[in-house]
């Protein structure tokens, strides 16, 4: 008798599944039908700018380095000029405290809220720009991208989709050297009208950072037998001669104090380059809490929001970042914006962000003070 019941129950399972099934089939096919491509592109792409700007500049003056290894010698290093080309659109909602009387983008602001957890308004912002810079001779391509979905905690529901907020980014940044993909789910909960919590889930993904390739070459001097390595790496060394060859066959030193002093440093920095950019990417999911408060009057604003990532999974790879800091760690993110007018001509700002990722830092701030004479 139970046999028969539990083959009745299983059919009812199935049955119920395959109804479950065939409704949703007929919903998307319904959505399918009704969905309009061009017009849902042109409400995303409304009120959105597009820009694209080239900008330049002197860069660092001649040096003149002097030699006397065959008499007196000098040679002049010479730094190409800066300069920045910059291509993006976005559609972010000003806050405030933004200025509106701005004419152009130049793709060369620095708008700290677009780091945000939160937008200004609810619905879809989204920024894409790319830069190709170079700047004291080093050349880079920098890019930040992301969309960002913004709740208004508006709904009667406490699973309401609207308590959610929803952020997918991408940020390249060649100064601070640090590079990854990330996606975040945040369920957030307005306390007051200023402030909300959110507590969520990040998954980011980026090179094995932590992995240190010349570990691995380490002698039990803490040296390592660099011109070995050179060699291996295609460089050619006569030690009778004192002269020294790259891999194409350029000279680059003639004596053994070059040669340490400024070649071998470079052949490390290429070599660790090369064998981490071997490595696949690593997934990192980890656990995120954050804040967001906004709060702005005419006469004074201040805008502040934070995440932390107190706990990350550990998946037992090689390269997981565990290894390296034996066991948990925390990565964090913060901004600030602050803005005081105490009377029609004295005012004070204070604006910036920091971030911690894999114990990599990058961060840039600005204060100061405006006094109008009247």
């Amino acid at each position: 008798m139970d046999g028969v019941k539990n083959k009745i129950n299983i059919l009812l399972i199935v049955f119920l599944l395959l109804s479950t099934w065939t409704t949703a089939q007929v919903e998307l096919k319904e959505y399918l039908n009704n969905f309009d491509a061009a017009a849902t592109l042109k409400k995303h792409l409304k009120f959105s700018t597009f820009y694209t700007a080239a900008t330049g500049g002197t860069s660092l003056s001649n040096v003149d380095v002097f030699s006397v290894d065959n008499g007196l010698s000098t040679q002049t290093i010479s730094t190409p000029y800066d300069y920045n080309f910059t291509v993006g659109i976005r559609k972010i909602a000003r806050f405030g405290y933004e200025t509106k009387g701005k004419s152009f983008y130049d793709g060369t602001e620095s708008t700290y809220s677009d780091a945000a957890n939160v937008g200004k308004v609810k619905g879809v912002e989204y920024l894409f720009e790319v830069d190709f810079k170079r700047q004291e001779g080093i050349d880079y391509m920098d890019q930040h991208h992301f969309i960002r979905f913004s709740s208004d905690d508006g709904c009667p529901s406490e699973l309401c989709v609207n308590f959610f907020a929803l952020k997918l980014e991408y940020l390249e940044d060649g100064f601070a050297d640090i590079k990854y993909f990330e996606a975040s789910e945040r369920y957030r909960q307005r306390k007051g009208k200023n402030l909300s919590w959110n507590i969520g889930l990040t998954h980011r993904l980026a090179e094995p950072y932590g992995y240190n390739p010349l570990d691995e070459l380490m002698l039990a001097n803490d040296n390592i037998h660099y011109t070995y390595l050179a060699i291996q790496e295609g460089y050619t060394v006569n030690v009778a001669s004192s002269e020294y060859y790259d891999p194409s066959g350029k000279l680059v030193a003639t004596n053994a104090e070059v040669w340490e002093a400024v070649v071998i440093p470079e052949m490390l920095s290429k070599y660790a380059d090369k064998k981490r950019n071997e490595l696949k990417k690593t997934m990192q999911h980890s656990f995120v809490v954050g804040f967001d408060y906004y709060k702005y009057t005419d006469s004074k604003w201040v805008h502040a929001w934070g995440s932390i990532m107190p706990y990350h999974y550990d998946d037992g790879s090689e390269f997981s970042y565990h290894n390296y800091v034996d066991g948990q760690w925390y990565d964090y993110s913060a901004g600030l914006i602050y803005g005081i007018k105490i009377n029609k001509s004295l005012g004070y700002f204070l604006e910036g962000k920091y971030n911690r990722y894999w114990n990599r830092e990058w961060y840039d701030f600005k204060v100061g003070l405006n006094y109008v004479i009247f």
